[in-house]
């Protein structure tokens, strides 16, 4: 298990990373990555440095666990009616959040401050409770779509890739593209693969 500690909701715990946490997004606003430590962090913070590092480590974890929190969506994906209208719009917005200065820097952070993989899977498990969240509202509908990791594995996989390895050309052009290929080429529609 990794050094950082995951919260329960309330009490001092939740205190002390609420206030660490924003004290690291304020920082990073005001002097830069460049210049941040845990002993600034800690006095912006109100508690000590040995709380950080017992909590979290290093200043690396830190990062780390800030960018997971910021990567977690705020709302549910919107409805617009549709699967694919669904899926596109969300991939669009994901695409957009992730390619942006902050998101790029989040992943980046997200991932260097790692060392067991627990942060990517939570990154991984927020696109698809999203993911879950459009599917269900199709099934609802009577829409018949693939499943959660076809679409982890044909949407999100071949952005994140591009993102981390071949940012050129990122736009909501190829978020769309990716959406048209997973439905087959099909035009507007709830058919899915198979369908």
């Amino acid at each position: 298990m990794s050094t950082r500690q995951r919260v329960r909701p309330g009490g001092r715990s939740a205190r002390v990373q609420a206030s660490v946490h924003t004290a690291v997004r304020e920082l990073l606003e005001e002097k830069g990555r460049e210049a941040l430590t845990v002993p600034l962090v800690a006095q912006r913070a109100g508690v000590t440095p040995s709380t950080i590092y017992r909590r979290w480590g290093t200043l690396q974890e830190l990062l780390s666990d800030v960018a997971v929190e910021r990567l977690r969506p705020d709302t549910a994906p919107e409805d617009h009616g549709d699967l694919r209208s669904d899926l596109t719009a969300w991939a669009e917005q994901f695409l957009d959040e992730m390619t942006s200065a902050s998101g790029r820097a989040y992943i980046r952070d997200a991932l260097l401050g790692d060392p067991d993989g627990d942060n990517a899977g939570q990154c991984s498990a927020y696109a698809a409770e999203q993911i879950n969240v459009i599917l269900a509202r199709a099934d609802d509908r009577g829409e018949h779509g693939p499943d959660v990791e076809t679409v982890m594995d044909r949407i999100v996989a071949p952005m994140m890739y591009r993102i981390l390895f071949r940012p050129a050309g990122l736009d909501a052009a190829y978020a769309r593209r990716l959406v048209t290929e997973l439905f087959g080429g099909r035009g507007k529609g709830g058919q899915g693969p198979g369908g």
